[in-house]
């Protein structure tokens, strides 16, 4: 207690200090100018926060002082002339003194370069400093939520992590939208993979929350993204560790709901590093419930009144595997591969599905009824092969990356609707579907970027994505002895087979002016060619087509930490297999979906102004967007008797705008608190002309979460979660809302190796959450309700072995392979394939784009030099903004930064559903 009372003092000190020159400084200005970066002598890392006194020589009274930013980075400004000391201190390290600082009559500017600290060799094992790393932060191009703080949750996939994300809405299939949109791209590790291929919601399942160190949100990507994802990129960013020697980490958790294990080790003796790991999860006592109602008026006959209800239930595994390689062959040139398996096994199960049809005035009259249990598999295996090379010139900053990938889907989506007789007791007929898909794709990349005197970064590539999916898919149907017959039908039964080319070049600018502002346009040409084909068909007539894509972004730095952002991109969003694949999807006999492979992109325009602010430790961001997108692709539902079908055609038209807010307290040094809103208008057309299917919706939709960290202290701590999202708004009607909590207690151990904790999930829901939605139009009245029981509690475990000493050679900024081009279902339930979720076209896997060696970065970047023992090179006066954080609130620090039409559109025709049921049984 005595040295924490001590160390609280010391930093009391410091603010009086920085008080007593701010009114000393206030009676004599000059022209003077100190500035430098301070740094950790061992491991070459920026020090945040050291304090720096400027004191007169020969009185030694404070005469300036400030703070380093988190960049360790400061400037003492309008110094008068004379002879000065300098003082750096920080708690832990020794005192680093400079003496004589001299500043002359007509004004000094003084850089100091890199300032290291050094260690304080004295024991301060009974010293306590107590402080918790920020939750969310913001930056130039993205705002950044840190994972690695949130215990809630541990035991959890990467689903848990994103519903805590500002501007992110994750439902309870899993499925993901940004600001309302689900048109998004997912980047693990700055890079796709075909983990994601068929549906998003899926991929996060493979994803332990355990293994991610944080999330980013990039809603106005640059130029070298690729051009698709309309509704923005966001990047999981897992742990990986760039110190040498050895380590073993393994996780578990055991659950009432899932159980997983973990186990990851790496390998680092030198200039090579190897990392080896594997992920498995499993999922069971999952109980729910389904109901359907719906009316179909065909026009000029009677209206059909149709109702349905089943248990549900669903069991699961997924798996994640991966071995990553590099070499840092010298201090200019780097090689870097990786392997990744991943492995998903989902089985969806309707018990008793009843289905009763009526007709009549007041639907009295029994029309057909049928009893079935319907068993839905969605399995799947992704490999992505990596390789890629980095070469860093002699000019810092200028860096060639050449990158390639190879990815590849197999996946089998399968139903089976077992029909049972009138007395319930014996299956007398069986139908089912078998959709097997392969998704291959080869990625070939080159990059380069030079900055252009202090202030510019000019940044050009080119990139070409040949990507193959096929789909095969077979109707059968048995009676009931057991035999399956394939049903001779080319709706029914075909292989579709789909090539797509993408060649792609761009050309990025940046300019970072003296007074704080900071601006990235650039343009981006994408040529896409197409070729389909069904067997033993004409092949589709699909013209190619050309994009040209600008975006720019603006920022600016104000004072005490605060900023303005402005930005603007076009965006398209090309159709994944799930819209394409002409499967027709038929586990429900009700209602049915089949994809249209003569679908088009769709075009957007994205505006969006943010501010960030920080007042006595509450730091505060708002954003504001706006949104438009024509040649939309929308569901079309039509009704075939008393059987919905759906399809998907360019007919679209989507506007939306509103804001996001977000907060974060430290109520003190143990208790913080973080939350915010996303609020947003959403207004959805059709161009139909037909008026049975022209559709009009609009509305206000709303989300709220909130955080809370209470460190309990002896490596105790407490933390609890909300999430609440309010109905969602759909071109023909409506999804019900629905909100979430869980409560986790966690000690940990062994001097912070391993921990243990309990974790609680919607501990007051016993009887599960009700999701209602709405379909309403002039001939389709159709509500529905999905219950989920998710109460749940669990217990995790951690443990890490092993020792990694700081390696103190050249941190490389990682760039890898970006196939966000492709739009991806919204729901994960949906048509994939064949199957309710899973199997659609790939959006690439990739590598680890090659860290650049090592010029020595510019001051403020948060890479370590080449440790080759060379003397430091001078460095631009910039930084990339993707190292700008704004997270804490610090002094303004004049460090310039750089910030790091719709086509005509004729929809084709879907291909022709059979009528009727395809086996109903009256």
């Amino acid at each position: 207690m005595n040295q924490i009372f001590h160390f609280r003092l010391s930093i009391a000190s410091c603010l009086l200090v920085l008080f007593s020159c701010s009114a000393a400084w206030a009676q004599n200005k000059g022209t003077g100018k100190i500035s430098g970066a301070v740094i950790d002598a061992a491991d070459q890392q920026p020090v945040s926060l050291a304090t720096i006194a400027l004191m007169d020589l020969s009185s030694d009274k404070p005469v300036d002082g400030t703070i380093c930013d988190d960049k360790g980075e400061f400037t003492l400004k309008n110094i008068p002339a004379g002879t000065y000391k300098l003082s750096i201190s920080f708690i832990g390290y020794n005192t680093y003194t400079k003496s004589p600082v001299v500043i002359e009559e007509r004004g000094t500017n003084l850089d100091l370069g890199k300032i290291p600290l050094t260690s304080e060799t004295k024991q301060l094992e009974e010293v306590v400093i107590e402080g918790q790393k920020v939750m969310i932060e913001e930056k130039v191009d993205r705002t950044v939520y840190n994972a690695e703080n949130d215990a809630t949750t541990r035991g959890g996939d990467a689903t848990d992590v994103l519903r805590r994300v500002p501007m992110l809405s994750v439902d309870m299939d899993g499925n993901v939208s940004l600001r309302g949109s689900q048109n998004i791209r997912v980047l693990i590790n700055n890079r796709p993979s075909t983990i994601t291929a068929g549906s998003i919601a899926d991929a996060l399942k493979q994803i332990p929350a355990d293994q991610i160190k944080s999330v980013e949100v990039i809603t106005s990507p640059s130029a070298r993204y690729d051009a698709e994802g309309t509704g923005g990129i966001i990047n999981i960013i897992t742990t990986k560790t760039t110190k040498t020697g050895a380590q073993l980490s393994i996780n578990s958790s055991v659950g009432t709901r899932s159980s997983n294990l973990g186990v990851n080790g790496s390998y680092k003796p030198g200039k090579m590093s190897f990392s080896l790991g594997g992920f498995g999860r499993f999922g069971y006592n999952t109980p729910g419930s389904f109901e359907n109602r719906q009316i179909t008026d065909p026009q000029g006959e009677s209206p059909l009144l149709t109702t349905q209800y089943a248990d549900t239930r669903n069991r699961m595994m997924f798996g994640r595997y991966t071995f990553g390689w590099d070499y840092d062959i010298n201090p200019q040139n780097y090689l870097n591969g990786s392997v990744q398996y991943g492995l998903r096994r989902f089985n969806m199960f309707q018990d008793g599905l009843l289905s009763q049809t009526f007709s009549g005035p007041t639907f009295a009259d029994l029309v057909s009824a049928s009893l079935r249990d319907v068993n839905m598999k969605d399995a799947s295996g992704t490999v992505d092969v990596s390789l890629n090379y980095t070469h860093s010139f002699k000019k810092p900053q200028r860096e060639l990356y050449l990158l390639t990938l190879y990815s590849r889907n197999d996946a089998v989506n399968n139903f089976v609707n077992d029909v049972y007789n009138n007395e319930q007791s014996t299956i007398t007929s069986s139908l089912k579907n078998e959709n097997n898909s392969l998704n291959e794709e080869i990625t070939l990349e080159a990059d380069y970027q030079t900055p252009i005197g202090k202030t510019q970064m000019l940044e050009t590539g080119a990139k070409d994505i040949i990507r193959k999916v096929t789909s095969d898919y077979k109707y059968f149907t048995a009676d009931d002895n057991g035999s399956y017959v394939p049903i001779a039908d080319a709706d029914l039964s075909n292989s579709f087979d789909y090539l797509q080319n993408i060649a792609a070049a761009y050309a990025s600018y940046t300019l970072s002016t003296k007074n704080m502002y900071s601006v990235k346009g650039g343009l981006r040409y994408e040529y896409t060619t197409i070729q389909a084909q069904f067997v033993g068909q004409e092949p589709l007539d699909i013209p190619a087509y050309g994009v040209l894509v600008p975006s720019l972004n603006l920022s600016k730095k104000l004072g005490n930490g605060n900023m303005v952002k402005a930005a603007y991109n076009r965006r398209i969003q090309r159709p994944s297999l799930q819209f394409l694949n002409p499967n027709i999807q038929a586990s429900n006999p009700l209602n049915i979906t089949e994809g249209n492979p003569e679908l088009r992109p769709e075009f957007t325009n994205n505006f969006e102004l943010s501010y960030s602010t920080y007042l006595k430790g509450l730091s505060l961001n708002l954003s504001t967007f706006a949104r438009n997108t024509n040649n939309s692709i929308q569901s079309l539902r039509d009704i075939l008797g008393d059987t919905v079908r759906t399809t998907y055609r360019n007919i679209g038209r989507e506007n939306a705008f509103g804001f996001s807010l977000f907060a974060n307290i430290s109520i003190s040094n143990k208790f913080s608190l973080n939350g915010g809103t996303d609020v947003y208008y959403a207004d959805l057309r059709n161009n139909v002309p037909d008026p049975l299917y022209n559709a009009h919706n609009q509305g206000w939709v709303t989300s709220y979460r909130l955080f809370g960290n209470y460190t309990i202290g002896n490596g105790w701590a407490l933390q609890a979660f909300s999430f609440m999202r309010g109905r969602q708004v759909e071109l023909q009607g409506y999804r019900g809302g629905f909100g979430i909590y869980s409560l986790s207690l966690q000690k940990e151990f062994a001097e912070k190796r391993g921990s243990i904790g309990l974790g609680a999930e919607n501990f007051f829901n016993f009887n599960g959450f009700r999701i209602n939605s709405q379909v309403t139009t002039p001939v389709i009245d159709q509500s529905s309700t999905m219950v989920m029981r998710n109460m749940s509690f669990k217990v995790n475990f951690s443990y890490r072995i092993g020792k990694m000493d700081q390696d103190a050679g050249s941190r490389r900024r990682r760039r890898s392979i970006n196939n966000d081009d492709l739009k991806e279902g919204g729901d994960g339930g949906g048509m994939q394939m064949g199957g309710d979720s899973g199997g659609g076209a790939p959006a690439g896997g990739a590598p680890a784009r090659g860290r650049g060696p090592a010029p020595t970065p510019p001051a403020g970047d948060k890479q370590r030099p080449d440790g080759s023992g060379a003397a430091p090179t001078p460095a631009p006066a910039y930084q990339s903004t993707t190292d700008s954080t704004q997270a804490t609130p610090q002094p303004p620090v004049p460090t310039q930064e750089l910030p790091a039409e719709t086509p005509t559109q004729t929809p084709g025709a879907a291909p022709q559903t059979p009528s009727g049921h395809l086996d109903k049984k009256d």
